[in-house]
């Protein structure tokens, strides 16, 4: 009886035992799922991309890759986790077996012996993995170091090939930064170790370290300060690669070579001493010259590492810089001019005239022919209206600039491709119908640059849908454009009897659209079951699963946007902020120009490509790393249709493209197999133009003595257009002319130059004027830079703009436009060394300020010297320019254009309506000056809204053709 209360209590506790072997099995099923699906989700990315570059052609650099990171994530699991283990462990082993620990320490060790096994295990583990990932981020440097090519130059300083500094030197200081990390942390083990087993011991003042404590520690700082010599060591090179203390921007000036330089390898040679110091203390077992050793060198840093140059630089090369940093000065120069590819730059005087005669522009004709008055950055909105057709459509905010031979002749064009855009399907936006049906754009649009319609329009030379015009015949389906969609799903058989995608509309209802299936092979097939999980887990959609729209023979199509496919083939380029297209071998592509390029060109000046390319058509531009050398080693182009990658080296002879070339053979194709075509449209980058002009800003001056002097420093001039307290840099531009000094005309970037200054005493004041020739052939990349005398004054970009503003005809006709119901866009401002001088064209854009406004080319804006003109067009603002004949026609010679109100109130004879409504407004202006200037203020109220009326009258007017 006694036993009785116990028994429920027994059960009880029985009972509890399969609940909690219940409960553990459950979650630990559960862990392990969790572990799968995390592990299986890892997978699916990873096997995506797998079948992502084996379809591209391009699977060797997504191994090669991999390969690189996983030996490099192991080479650094084992360089840390190796010795932090041995550390530990040697440690532990050599402890004293009998040392009296105080009562503090014996409760550390009670805590810690439980764990001890799985902390000797598990911190070299942890350390061993950041290891691993830290060395697998440095594939790059690794393999560039391993395939590394000779520059064939050598630094002026240390005589040494340019690519031990580009490839070597990273390198090697990386091994050494890693081996030092390795060292620092096995040191620490080391002595947490000690400590906590008694090996080393604080008592009062004293500090006993066993004899086995001591030769590990003293071993493992012997390695450390060892690894601080050699790093000391590489730091003296590293000089040469460094911003300078003195004036030189980058590179080892007068400082550094005399004071700097000797320096670290002075300190290194007492670091070595210490390292041997401690090597003793391991023999001998006294810490008093190793002490001693380290408190010196510390002493040695901080006077012969940092005061001693402060001084030289301060007090010696300060006060004589011009002639003491003269040498290097001159470095920096020749080989910032090297390293950005301006070193063989045309410079030429060009002795502009301001005054204008008759027959000015004869000698120019072909350059006045082709003058582009249509904007890219204006007439997107106008292609919009004129060629979208569906809301689905668009085109680049920015449209492209390019050149193409029609009936026998170049011409400078603007163009643009009729993209996919989603967003304007509305409510019409599904999964089926983003995915299956709507999958791309249809065809080229592109417009002469150099002409206008008689409304102001753009004449189209490739419009429509379907296409047609002068372009030939060609592929117009976009399946791979800047505003793709993130995926499509096209091709199979089964669609070629009942297509569903749609291919372009036609007719008046959607029932007559045109539908089509994708023939080509531009993305991995989804071909099972496990294929469609992949992706529908990669991009989260269970349709990809579940519709019976898709067969075995789909394809997926993904990563659309040439410039994120030409960056994962080739990851090692750095990619121009402005692809375009082109219609090639009736094909339409994206041209892509690639750079390689490195921070570490010995004494050229450094520069962050973000800043450097940010202008009015790049406004936000993405953040990339610095530069001091770059090369335009490859051009790629990307197939609209298909998505097919194609890399030419474009530069063959650049040292890091061909060592690029050795990790990744066979991806990058010889120039010479580009077609003609092809070589009809590559343009010189618009990137590496921006650095050019960036550098030769300052180093268009080539004498060290005048460089120090800092008299002749040159700017980009500010966008003249814009609006805002900070503007942007004027953008370069795309234009066929015949430079000065050359024989023929040429498809040409160029950009202007003004004097430096400070932002209030900035003159816009032309100084330079460089032109790069864009044609495929042997002058292709020459530079040309027009300086003009500095006795002579020029109008620049921003005072030609103030002549336009400040003209009083000019500036009536704005005024009356924008009372009405319409305004006024200047377009680009372009800059023309033609008849002797610099001709500034500018066109003239007005536009309602309805919802579906888009701007019309009203006027034509010209000046020269301090001469003003403006007309409905080119042609007749150039003759009116100079005297009544030019010498030359322009491209909209013979347009017969609809007039914009004028001050005067004239109109043409051939438009009643408009001659009436333009006389109306001349009088209600009239009324309403002369209101005013009474004090009448509702007089001049009525008269204003009839003046707007009449505006609005003449507006609609001038867009009726004339009769």
């Amino acid at each position: 009886m006694t036993s009785t209360p116990n028994r429920p209590e027994q059960n009880r506790a029985g009972d509890n035992r399969p609940a909690s072997r219940t409960r553990a099995a459950v979650t630990i099923t559960a862990v392990v799922l969790a572990v799968l699906i995390i592990l299986f989700f890892i997978f699916a990315g990873l096997y995506t991309d797998v079948l992502w570059y084996a379809q591209a052609g391009f699977l060797k650099v997504l191994t090669t890759q991999w390969i690189s990171q996983l030996v490099l994530f192991f080479v650094g699991f084992f360089g840390m986790a190796i010795p932090v283990f041995v550390s530990i462990e040697v440690a532990f082993r050599w402890r004293p077996v009998y040392a009296k620990l105080n009562s503090q320490l014996d409760r550390y060790q009670q805590v810690v012996e439980p764990l001890r096994r799985l902390a000797v295990y598990g911190i070299p583990i942890v350390l061993g993995i950041f290891g691993g990932v830290s060395s697998a981020s440095r594939w790059q440097t690794v393999l560039e170091y391993l395939n590394r090519t000779s520059f064939g130059q050598k630094d002026a300083q240390f005589g040494f090939d340019l690519s031990f500094y580009i490839f070597d030197l990273p390198f090697w200081r990386g091994v050494v930064g890693f081996a030092s990390a390795v060292v620092i942390l096995s040191i620490l083990s080391a002595l947490a170790t000690s400590y906590l087993y008694g090996a080393l011991r604080l008592n009062g003042r004293e500090l006993r370290i066993s004899r086995s404590a001591r030769v590990q520690l003293s071993t493992t700082l012997a390695i450390y300060i060892a690894l601080q010599a050699v790093s000391i060591w590489l730091d003296q090179y590293a000089t040469v690669t460094s911003p300078s203390a003195g004036f030189v921007s980058n590179g080892a000036g007068y400082t550094e070579v005399n004071a700097t330089i000797p320096a670290r390898e002075i300190l290194a040679g007492i670091a070595a001493v210490v390292a041997i110091l401690f090597i003793v203390t391991a023999i001998i077992g006294r810490w008093r010259l190793p002490v001693i050793g380290t408190a010196l060198l510390l002493v040695s840093g901080l006077v012969i590492g940092a005061i001693y140059p402060a001084i030289v630089e301060r007090f010696t090369a300060e006060p004589s810089a011009k002639t003491l940093e003269s040498t290097y000065i001159q470095r920096n120069i020749d080989a910032t001019r090297k390293a950005y590819g301006v070193a063989n730059v045309k410079t030429m005087s060009y002795n502009a005239i301001s005054n204008t005669q008759a027959g000015q522009l004869r000698q120019d004709a072909d350059t006045t022919a082709s003058i582009r008055i249509l904007d890219p950055a204006l007439v997107s909105k106008t292609f919009a209206q004129l060629e979208q057709f569906k809301q689905y459509y668009s085109f680049a905010p920015h449209l492209a600039v390019d050149r193409y031979t029609i009936d026998g002749s170049k011409q400078d064009t603007v163009i643009a491709a009729r993209e996919l855009n989603q967003s304007g399907l509305g409510g019409s936006q599904t999964w089926y119908n983003n995915t299956l049906v709507y999958t791309h754009g249809y065809g080229i649009v592109a417009a002469y640059g150099n002409k206008r319609s008689t409304n102001g329009s753009p004449v189209f030379l490739e419009s429509q849908i379907p296409t047609s015009g002068k372009l030939g015949s060609y592929q117009p389906r976009i399946y791979f454009g800047e505003n793709s969609p993130a995926y499509s799903i096209v091709g199979g058989p089964a669609r070629d009897t009942n297509p569903i995608e749609l291919d372009y509309p036609a007719g008046s209802d959607s029932a007559q659209n045109k539908k089509t299936t994708f023939q080509g092979s531009g993305g991995p097939k989804l071909d099972s079951l496990f294929t469609r999980l992949l992706y529908a887990i990669k991009f989260q959609s269970e349709d990809i699963v579940l519709s019976n729209a898709i067969n075995q023979d789909s394809q997926i199509l993904y990563d659309r946007d040439p410039q994120t496919r030409v960056s994962k083939v080739a990851p090692y380029l750095t990619l121009d902020s402005n692809s375009y297209p082109a219609i090639v071998d009736g094909r339409i592509v994206w041209i892509v120009d690639g750079y390689t390029t490195t921070d570490q060109y010995p004494y050229s000046k450094v520069q962050e490509l973000g800043s450097v390319i940010k202008d009015a058509d790049t406004p936000e531009p993405p953040t990339i790393d610095n530069f001091n050398y770059i090369r335009n080693s490859v051009k790629a182009t990307v197939d609209a249709y298909s998505g097919k990658v194609t890399l030419y080296a474009w530069d063959p002879t650049d040292p890091i493209l061909k060592t690029w070339e050795k990790v990744f053979p066979s991806t990058v194709k010889p120039a010479s197999d580009m077609s003609a075509q092809l070589l009809a449209h590559v343009r010189y980058p618009q990137d590496l133009f921006k650095a050019q002009r960036a550098i030769l800003g300052s180093y268009h001056v080539t004498d060290a003595a005048s460089f120090y002097s800092s008299d002749d420093q040159w700017v980009t001039p500010n966008e003249p257009t814009a609006t805002t307290a900070n503007p942007p840099l004027q953008p370069p531009y795309y234009l066929t002319m015949q430079v000065p000094g050359e024989k023929a005309p040429a498809f040409t970037l160029y950009s202007t130059f003004v004097p430096k200054g400070s932002a209030s005493a900035t003159r816009s004041v032309l100084t330079g004027y460089l032109a790069a020739d864009s044609d495929a052939g042997p002058n292709y990349g020459k530079l040309t830079l027009l300086t003009l005398p500095k006795e002579t004054t020029i109008p620049g970009p921003g005072s030609a703009e103030n002549q336009f503003r400040t003209d009083t005809s000019f500036a009536n006709e704005v005024a009356l436009l924008q009372k009405g119901q319409t305004s006024v866009d200047l377009g680009n401002l372009l800059t023309l060394p033609v008849g002797g001088g610099l001709l500034y064209v500018q066109p003239v854009y007005v536009k309602s300020s309805g919802e579906t406004s888009y701007p019309l080319l009203r006027e034509v804006l010209v000046s020269f010297g301090t001469n003003v003109q403006f007309k409905p067009t080119l042609d007749e603002a150039l003759n009116a320019l100079f005297g009544g004949s030019s010498g030359a026609n322009a491209g909209d010679n013979g347009t017969s254009s609809t007039p914009t109100p004028s001050a005067s109130g004239v109109g043409t004879a051939d438009n009643p309506a408009l001659t009436a409504a333009l006389a109306q407004a001349q009088k209600d202006l009239t009324a309403r000056t002369n209101a005013y200037a009474r004090g009448d203020l509702v007089a001049a109220a009525q008269a204003d809204t009839r003046l707007q009326a009449d505006l609005k009258a003449a507006f609609e007017a001038s867009l009726k053709p004339a009769k």
